[in-house]
């Protein structure tokens, strides 16, 4: 596959607003957590702020803390001032409150990815690509709640939560496929190419956010350097030299197997 051209630091900070905490800020930015916990908290009770909106501030933290099985609409309309009769007024039930959660989660994400687009227009396709996996990371990492309800499992959880869930990685997911497609690799390996990625972003969110891996700009080049790579490496596929193996489409899982999960 073409080569993209390498990011060096000064490249990397024309193409984007914001970089990775460096180990000098992240003092303050332990510092700044309880005041960002006390405007949180008083934008709950923000009477200009619509009480659907501020129903899912405090889902958020409430799923955060307690876990979707633990969680307690009570709980949600009490911290917003609200009785606790009003979130059914916005919301039918606990499922539909939980996924109109994961869509202003998906919003928020999509307002940054829209903004990281624009600043990549010129870019080719696979820089684009890199750049959104490199935002995605930032977007995991510096979100521990968004990032702890992305992550939540719980096996009542079905189909329809799922393709809810999965909305916020459609467009990467078409971009990896277009540019396979573009660069003639063949839908087999094209499928195994998304899982990689998909995968290293999310396991480098993880290590970054579990402090596994210190969370700067120089390790951020790295993952940038990592996903960059996967596109110029081989995948070989199959077991023991069975060239037939054709991996599932993990995306179209969902609508074949209800109930259906990535861990099945």
């Amino acid at each position: 596959m073409p080569r993209s051209r390498k990011l060096t630091p000064s490249d990397s900070n024309a193409t984007r607003q914001s970089t990775a905490p460096t180990a000098s800020r992240r003092v303050s930015t332990r510092r700044a957590s309880s005041s960002t916990s006390r405007a949180r908290s008083q934008r709950l009770r923000d009477q200009t702020v619509s009480l659907r909106e501020r129903l899912i501030l405090a889902a958020i933290d409430e799923v955060e803390e307690v876990g979707f099985d633990r969680f307690s609409v009570r709980r949600v309309a009490a911290s917003c001032g609200a009785s606790c009769a009003a979130p059914y007024k916005h919301f039918r039930n606990k499922r539909e409150f939980f996924e109109a959660i994961l869509d202003h989660i998906t919003e928020v994400w999509l307002a940054r990815q829209a903004q990281v687009l624009k600043r990549c227009a010129a870019l080719p396709l696979r820089d684009q690509l890199v750049e959104l996996g490199v935002e995605y990371i930032r977007f995991m990492v510096d979100n521990p709640r968004y990032r702890a309800i992305l992550m939540l499992k719980d096996e009542t959880f079905d189909v329809g939560y799922l393709r809810v869930k999965s909305k916020i990685s459609d467009l990467s997911k078409e971009m990896i496929w277009q540019y396979c497609q573009e660069n003639g690799v063949e839908p087999r390996v094209a499928k195994v190419k998304m899982y990689i990625v998909r995968s290293l972003i999310y396991g480098a969110s993880l290590m970054f956010a579990n402090r596994e891996l210190p969370y700067t700009d120089n390790m951020m080049l790295y993952a940038r350097a990592v996903i960059d790579r996967e596109f110029d490496l081989p995948t070989t596929l199959g077991f023991q030299g069975e060239s037939h193996f054709d991996p599932p489409d993990l995306w179209s899982v969902f609508r074949e197997r209800p109930g259906g999960d990535l861990d099945e």
